[in-house]
């Protein structure tokens, strides 16, 4: 069997935008009979059949919009799809989720850009190239971008450097002189940051970060943010035989499985070991987790409401919203005494 016919080969085809594809398959009347007869050239020439969603790439008025996702089984996406369901009710629309998993997510959501889309695209934490930029400006669609940054599309991005540098700030502050990092499986921007902002944060009161405290899981489910990644890195820094007073988790559920490995292991939090993590999810707070916060839930309302803006004028300057994360003390670190 051939390669499935996408909307997206027959404006191909056509030498036009898939914008026109739509419009022509919807009888539009704002289409000349020129290139009407082009597209239809195209779409016989092809043997083109169109799924609904590439009939509603015209329309005026959004049905549905569809969210992209690396997972959609993490505490954290969980906690910003709650905010764009909670929204998306008062706008009339209906939302798909794409899950185009952890392992090389760019590659998968090309993949589903290709098929063709609804009326609006929400895009987590998926890395924008210069390829699917130039499919998404060809769909004539709004598009928001949530934990990713474009200069040419509305995004709110977490200032992940800070998050890092309140986290070692506080375990300095807190009396904190022998601390470890776990970081994730993958080689990221965000985990990145992160790292840089809490090794400054260490740096700026003479601690430095031992290769020896730096650390990963074995478990490379969601990319090493994961309770088993956290469980086997403190069980990793034990058999170094240098253990830390203090970790700082690249996320909470991390935070989770270290908990767990650092209480097996017969220790006390926060009088042996303190603990800090990130995201803030709901079970942090009853874990008495310092953590940081990222105002997740918040961040899918406000994606939803600038999209809502950009169906009611198009030619809105895109906004870049940056979020600074919030530390959250809890009783996982002590105070100095």
């Amino acid at each position: 069997m051939g390669k499935k016919i996408t909307i997206y080969d027959v404006a191909k085809e056509a030498g036009v935008a898939i914008s026109t594809v739509s419009r022509v398959l919807n009888e539009s009347p704002y289409v000349s009979d020129e290139t009407k007869t082009k597209v239809q050239a195209a779409i016989a020439k092809l043997d083109f059949y169109p799924q609904v969603n590439a009939r509603m790439l015209a329309k005026r008025q959004p049905q549905i919009i569809a969210v992209a996702v690396p997972t959609f089984t993490t505490p954290f996406f969980n906690e910003v799809l709650k905010g764009v369901k909670d929204e998306i009710n008062k706008h009339d629309l209906d939302f798909i989720i794409y899950n185009t998993g952890s392992e090389n997510p760019e590659k998968q959501f090309r993949r589903f850009v290709d098929r063709g889309i609804p009326d609006g695209l929400v895009i987590f934490s998926i890395d924008i190239t210069e390829d699917v930029h130039k499919r998404l400006k060809d769909y004539d669609i709004p598009v928001i971008l949530v934990g990713a940054n474009h200069p040419s599309y509305d995004y709110f991005y977490w200032d992940n450097y800070k998050g890092g540098y309140k986290a070692g700030r506080h375990l300095v502050d807190m009396g904190y002189k022998k601390v470890a990092l776990i970081r994730s499986h993958s080689k990221s921007e965000i985990s990145d940051e992160r790292e840089r902002g809490f090794r400054e944060a260490l740096a700026e009161s003479g601690i430095d970060l031992d290769d020896l405290m730096l650390v990963t899981g074995i478990t490379r489910k969601h990319a090493g943010f994961s309770e088993e990644a956290g469980y086997e890195a403190v069980k990793i820094l034990k058999e170094r035989g240098s253990f830390p007073d203090a970790i700082f988790c690249s996320n909470d559920a991390q935070a989770i499985g270290a908990i767990h490995a650092i209480n097996e292991l017969g220790l006390r939090i926060p009088e042996d070991v303190g603990i800090v993590g990130y995201d803030n999810i709901k079970i942090s707070k009853y874990l008495d987790l310092t953590t940081i916060d990222q105002a997740m839930y918040d961040v899918g309302i406000r994606a939803i409401q600038r999209l809502s803006e950009r169906y009611k004028d198009k030619n809105l300057q895109p906004k870049h919203t940056i979020i600074e994360p919030e530390l959250i003390p809890r009783k996982s670190t002590r105070r100095t005494s």
